[in-house]
């Protein structure tokens, strides 16, 4: 038996935030907790939202205590800070970053038991559902609007660890490219390069299947032919990023990802590397790392790259194509090639064992160990 998990509803296209107010009102809420991290509101993004409360007369609270990397802190004052303010539901403006901490939050005011935040972690047995969350996206590339997964900080540990909760999904994802035209190019790259990392280790991941592939190969297309026009900010380029992400979640979230995750998140914990960054530096490695685990998996994703020719390709000849193909699209957007800078020779016994430890590292297709870690970070020194 398979199941799948993905919101009750989502808005998708340019004005979609204008949907907000009426599922508030049609769903009986009375108050909300607006999450969004201090920036969004430095720049007027998240104000798009909170204005649009405010003329439908809808009373909310704002918090803004979140990090670029949410920590285990950030997610327990919010908890403090919700239940203070009366709020019936949480509206999540953000990337992952808010919306992790949404979901966090929203889980332990239905869950106490779980106040410590560590005890979330891997599949924690939740009995009710979150706290109900309007999730609004402002990157294309967590996808966390449509994921039942969060990722949260132990600064403490220097480590993160992944919750998996069918109970933390948003009631309502509303996915406005509007929203995200004000994102940098380097920060369009690195969320893009994200949720193509998403796709891909979502097609391959060993709890893949045929309805989650269906997902994964659309998304992968979508991408492709969407990053570089949307780090030039280019509308159809947004649109597609900001449809192509969320189709990746619809997948990923249902299957699990692989190795290029857990090193990423290592990354992040250890150095605070921004997520989309590490995953796409490491994914072309990854791929070639993974190719002859994948059966006949990397030609349709060299297809779906818009490669040429692959049907006159061997397996080698395809499998080198994909991993190219990803690797020049990585290039064009301006990700770096290498870890040299970020990673310290010192670390990686620890940030291979923490990343052997994620829980994105048992859907990898090619079993791996702690001294293949190493040397995978190593070869991107």
């Amino acid at each position: 038996m398979k199941k799948f998990v993905l919101n009750e509803t989502s808005y998708h296209g340019a004005g979609a935030i204008n949907a907000v107010p009426d599922e508030i009102k049609s769903r009986g809420f009375k108050k909300a907790f607006v999450a969004t991290d201090p920036d969004l509101v430095k720049f007027g993004i998240s104000n798009k939202v909170t204005d649009l409360l405010e003329k439908a007369g809808i009373p909310y609270t704002l918090f803004t205590d979140i990090k670029a990397n949410p920590t285990i802190e950030n997610v327990q004052n919010g908890v403090k800070t919700f239940k203070e303010c009366g709020a019936d539901c949480i509206i999540a403006i953000g990337g992952g970053s808010s919306m992790d901490t949404a979901k966090a939050i929203g889980i332990i005011i239905t869950n106490p038991e779980f106040e410590d935040v560590r005890s979330l972690e891997g599949v924690a047995p939740t009995k009710n559902p979150c706290v109900p969350i309007i999730a609004v996206a402002t990157t294309a590339g967590t996808a966390a609007e449509v994921t039942i997964n969060y990722v949260i900080t132990d600064v403490e540990k220097k480590r993160k660890f992944v919750c998996v909760d069918v109970h933390d999904i948003p009631v309502v994802a509303v996915v406005d490219p509007d929203m995200m035209n004000t994102m940098p190019a380097a920060l369009t790259a690195a969320t893009g390069m994200d949720a193509l990392t998403h796709a891909i280790e979502g097609y391959i991941t060993k709890g893949a299947w045929e309805l989650s592939d269906m997902f994964h190969i659309k998304a992968i297309e979508i991408i492709a032919r969407s990053l570089r026009g949307a780090v030039k900010n280019d509308a159809n380029g947004r649109e597609g990023m900001a449809l192509g992400q969320y189709v990746a979640g619809m997948g990923f979230s249902n299957v699990g990802l692989g190795v290029d995750h857990s090193m990423a998140h290592t990354l992040s914990a250890y150095y605070d590397t921004p997520h989309g960054k590490a995953c796409a530096i490491l994914l072309p490695t990854v791929m070639a790392y993974n190719a002859e685990y994948t059966g006949t998996k990397y030609r349709d994703i060299a297809i779906a790259m818009g490669v040429e020719g692959v049907e006159n390709m061997t397996q080698e000849e395809y499998r080198a194509a994909a991993v190219n193909a990803v690797k020049q699209l990585a290039e064009d957007v301006g990700i770096p090639t290498t870890l040299k800078g970020i990673v310290k020779e010192e670390d990686i016994d620890e940030l291979a064992e923490s990343a052997y430890a994620d829980a994105c590292r048992p859907g990898n297709p090619r079993e791996t160990s702690v001294e293949e870690i190493k040397a995978l970070y190593r070869s991107l020194m």
